[in-house]
């Protein structure tokens, strides 16, 4: 893709992290980075800590568990006058020691409601604005992350449970409470996260199946490795947080830090490398030195045509597009 001063990405969740690191890689490649965060202050303090450059981006507000912050985003931003030319849907929230679920201010589970519904208006929004984006290659990326995919070594435990949308029966059902589970069974926090992350890589498959001919835009997901010190493990037990980094780093030789997760991210975004669109890309389970990057086989789920159609027709509805 074409770099310059004009390209302008959208990322969300920037403002620590993955997102934070993402953020400062492009912002190095000239481009002004939207930092779409929840904390105006706290996104642009993570901009100074890291050193991205004065003037190569915009902290704006956006809270993606709530329909209406996700409007008002897309609103601000195209009031700003800038085109878009790459969207980064980054943001997740992982809860995992939750017994009970908390709900959104739609009355939708939480995860789910931030990590899938949140994006997928965001992305259905913002096609308009990649629609007119100047540059060659306007790109829309989703993180995904092993643990949603049984095909991977990190994804073969079955701890809460693997992923499983069944037949969608809580999307069915409404999705406010009491049902808090995108198959309608009962709550299981971890399994949430799982299966909002499953939805993500759907959504990609059907955005590429609906949109990449008819409006020429690239979308794509990726595992950056595991990133075993992010933030997104804030609200785990400490205990967890201190072990899980050093077992990565010294039993797995899985552990990938955040600034070169951050590079991998840009590079999907950026590189003509990645110009493939309907691609799931990965740098595997164990990291060496110049890991090159593969197309990852996803779950029997995630390459599920009719699902996928099934679980947008539905998302449209929760998130008010149908």
């Amino acid at each position: 893709m074409k770099e310059s001063q004009n390209s302008t990405v959208v990322i969300t969740g920037a403002s620590s992290g993955v997102g934070l690191y993402a953020a400062k890689a492009l912002a190095k490649r000239g481009w002004h980075v939207v930092m779409a965060c929840r904390n105006l202050e706290k996104a642009e303090q993570a901009a100074q800590s890291v050193g991205i450059a004065q003037g190569s981006y915009t902290p704006m507000l956006i809270d993606l568990s709530s329909l209406n912050s996700v409007r008002s985003f897309v609103e601000a931003f195209r009031a700003s006058g800038k085109s878009l030319d790459a969207l980064v849907c980054n943001a997740a929230v992982y809860l995992p020691l939750l017994k009970e679920p908390l709900r959104s201010e739609d009355g939708y589970e939480l995860s789910v409601a931030t990590n899938h519904l949140g994006h997928f208006l965001l992305c259905n929004l913002m096609l308009e604005d990649l629609k007119h984006s100047a540059a060659p290659d306007p790109r829309l990326v989703i993180l995904g992350t092993v643990t949603a995919n049984p095909k991977e070594l990190g994804g073969k435990i079955p701890i809460p449970a693997p992923p499983d949308l069944g037949n969608l029966e809580g999307f069915a059902a409404g999705f406010k409470a009491p049902i808090s589970m995108i198959n309608g069974k009962k709550f299981k926090s971890g399994k949430a996260y799982k299966d909002s992350k499953l939805c993500n890589v759907l959504t990609m498959r059907e955005l590429h199946r609906r949109y990449h001919e008819p409006l020429g835009i690239t979308f794509s997901s990726l595992y950056p490795g595991c990133v075993a010190d992010t933030p997104l493990f804030r609200n785990h037990y400490s205990l967890f947080q201190t072990i899980f980094p050093w077992f990565q780093k010294n039993i797995t030789g899985g552990y990938v830090s955040q600034e070169l997760a951050g590079e991998r991210v840009a590079a999907v975004v950026a590189d003509p490398d990645y110009q493939q669109s309907g691609a799931y890309w990965s740098w595997g389970n164990r990291q060496k030195e110049g890991r090159q990057s593969f197309e990852q086989e996803v779950s029997n789920e995630a390459l599920d045509n009719d699902k996928a159609q099934q679980l947008w027709e539905l998302s449209e509805k929760l998130v008010g597009l149908a």
